[in-house]
C-alpha cells in the first residue's frame, strides 16, 4: 500500500508495462488539459490526450510519451492505460 507522501504507479499500453514504481508526483495529459497528481488526491477517472506524462521519483524524472486512453486515481495508486506510449527520449 502507498504511504501518505508517496504515489504508486503504472504506465501500460497494449503491448507492455512501460514503467511501475514509486513517485512523489505525477503530471498527465488529458483531454481538458494537464492533470497534476500529489498523494491524497481524490479519486478520479480522466481520459488521456496526446503528451508527456511526468512521473517525479526520489531521484529522477520520468518522462512517457502517451496517445489516447485513460488514466485512474485510487487511494494514491494511479494506472495510466494507453493506447500508444514509448519511454521519452531525455
Amino acid at each position: 500500500m502507498a504511504s501518505a507522501k508517496s504515489l504508486q504507479v503504472e504506465v501500460v499500453s497494449h503491448k507492455a508495462r512501460l514503467w511501475h514504481g514509486a513517485a512523489s508526483a505525477v503530471q498527465i495529459p488529458t483531454v481538458d488539459g494537464s492533470l497534476g497528481i500529489l498523494p491524497g488526491r481524490q479519486p478520479l477517472l480522466a481520459q488521456l490526450g496526446d503528451g508527456i506524462v511526468t512521473v517525479t521519483c526520489a531521484n529522477e524524472i520520468v518522462s512517457l510519451e502517451v496517445s489516447g486512453g485513460f488514466a485512474s486515481v485510487d487511494s494514491d495508486f494511479i494506472t495510466v492505460v494507453a493506447d500508444r506510449a514509448t519511454v521519452a527520449s531525455q
